[in-house]
């Protein structure tokens, strides 16, 4: 196992992305590991095997760069840098292998020290962020277990083994192989038990063995300000050092240190993601199509909206925490479904992308939406926009969640677009209708008017009678008066108002003007 990290095409564009870099093409996704980065010449003979090699196409015209691209892939490589942007990129999706452009005035020697810098550095997003410090911590277990004699591993509160020592000849047993292989310690009351006494103490612990054939462990709390990061174990096999005790204390501390640095590249990558995502969602992403391949996001998709309700009483401050531990429950939600995965909270609402098929996202965000709700302790509506074939469209599926969530109430509280279609509709005609003075005069108002001033009802009754399919009877029952008097004031109607229920674009303006304007009787 390589516990150092390894730089992917994705991570290389998190660093060095945008105007100095850009992605044509990347037939095997982001996750396509970047090893090198090598200067091609036109003089020299087809590239040896490089697996993972980035090429950069020295002297090749990017239109001209198809025969570098199928040298790369004979070679293994994971792409072709040429200088411009117009590249053949259908060859690289033909030949499997990702192209890249640089800027036409780049310097190809600034080009190699940048992407070689980065890939050294080992960058990274979600898993990969903290590759370096994680790395650190494999190196770390080898000098703890060369300093106590005791094989050793590092774990999180969670049990999970972050990393484990490789030094020959130490004992190991049973419980440290299947932890290994699962990367999380083996599940027991006897583990429990153990694991209760260590996180209580303030020093290295010894533990016995557990029932079967293990053997006793020397154990210590990992630390940091009180808080709990994780802990350090080492196999006691019965040859410790004297001063076991002190250097895994040492150790401890030093472990401290790199898990706060692999928080720290965490929560960094978490907070550049969530940017692109944002920039995505709001249609102001150079790229969209890198954009989505930099953050993991396949298409088709939808885009998901996430929103508290906290009523009328909600204090700011109570909004912004409840909104931020939103954020951490559909990001945890979405990433054990989806893996690596980016959510953003915009002006108190949470967004996140699902990926197709989409026959099961309301399922999803119902789900969310109800875990969220009992967790926070307050209503969580969802809504889905609708799904889109690209990455540039998925700022006009994040438009239609918007729009899903202003209409969704109590009875309603998760839906896609298409099932409150009706209800945008209206909603959006009466924004529209209401700000032209041509679109709210005519009929209906001449119907409200005549009412005020003469203390008539035709507008609860064409109301009635249009919501009854222009039934005389059911808008009677409606009414609850005889079906005469619907008639008659049907006919008072025409007389003292104008209007014309037998013209069927008057029928239709009518019912609009009653629908979406607000200003009348019950619409329902």
């Amino acid at each position: 196992m390589n516990g150092a990290g390894v730089c992917t095409l994705g991570d290389l564009l998190d660093t060095v992305g945008g105007p100095a870099l850009r992605l044509l093409a990347a037939p095997a996704g982001p996750g396509v590991p970047v090893t090198e980065v090598v200067l091609h010449d036109a003089c020299d003979a087809p590239p040896p095997p490089l697996p993972g090699a980035l090429l950069l196409a020295v002297g090749v015209p990017a239109a001209q760069a198809e025969p570098l691209l199928r040298a790369a892939a004979r070679a293994g490589m994971a792409g072709v840098v040429v200088r411009g942007a117009d590249g053949p990129v259908a060859q690289a999706e033909a030949h499997g292998v990702a192209l890249l452009s640089v800027p036409p005035d780049a310097a190809w020697h600034h080009v190699h020290l940048e992407l070689a810098a980065a890939v050294a550095a080992r960058p990274g997003t979600g898993a990969a962020a903290d590759g370096g410090a994680l790395g650190d911590l494999f190196a770390l277990a080898d000098a703890i277990a060369t300093a106590t004699g005791g094989a050793t591993a590092v774990e999180d509160p969670g049990q999970r083994i972050l990393a484990y020592s490789a030094v020959p000849g130490q004992p190991v047993d049973e419980d440290r192989r299947q932890g290994i292989l699962g990367r999380q310690v083996p599940a027991s009351a006897e583990n429990a038990e153990q694991y209760r006494r260590l996180f209580a103490a303030d020093r290295p612990l010894r533990l016995p063995a557990l029932p079967g054939a293990g053997l006793p462990r020397l154990a210590m709390p990992v630390r940091a300000g009180g808080e709990t990061l994780g802990s350090v174990w080492v196999i006691d096999g019965g040859a410790l050092a004297p001063d076991a005790e002190e250097s895994l204390a040492q150790g401890a501390s030093t472990a401290a240190l790199l898990l706060l640095r692999a928080r720290a590249a965490r929560e960094l990558a978490r907070h550049r993601g969530g940017e692109l995502l944002r920039r995505l969602l709001d249609g102001t992403a150079p790229d969209p199509a890198t954009a989505a391949l930099r953050l993991g996001v396949a298409t088709p998709a939808r885009v998901a909206a996430f929103a508290p309700d906290l009523g009328r009483g909600g204090s700011a401050p109570d909004a912004e925490r409840t909104a931020l531990r939103l954020l951490d429950a559909v990001r945890l939600q979405c990433e054990a479904r989806y893996g690596r995965h980016a959510g953003v909270l915009l002006d108190g609402v949470v967004y996140a992308v699902l990926p197709a098929p989409g026959e099961r996202h309301k399922q999803l965000a119902e789900d969310i939406a109800a875990r969220a709700g009992r967790a926070l302790r307050v209503p969580v509506r969802a809504a889905l926009g609708e799904q889109v074939p690209t990455a540039a469209e998925l700022a006009a599926s994040r438009a239609d969640a918007d729009l899903v969530l202003r209409v969704l109430d109590v009875t309603t509280p998760v839906a896609t677009a298409d099932e409150v279609r009706p209800r945008i509709t209206l909603m959006r005609l009466a924004e529209l209708m209401g700000g032209q003075r041509e679109l709210t005069e005519g009929a209906w108002r001449r119907v409200l008017a005549h009412d005020a001033v003469h203390g008539t009802e035709y507008a609860p009754t064409v109301m009635s009678w249009l919501t009854a399919s222009c039934d005389t009877s059911a808008a009677a029952e409606l009414l609850s008066v005889h079906p005469n008097t619907v008639r008659y004031r049907l006919r008072g109607l025409r007389q003292h108002t104008g209007v014309d229920l037998t013209d069927p674009d008057e029928r239709l303006v009518l019912w609009l003007q009653a629908r979406v304007l607000g200003d009348g009787p019950d619409r329902s």
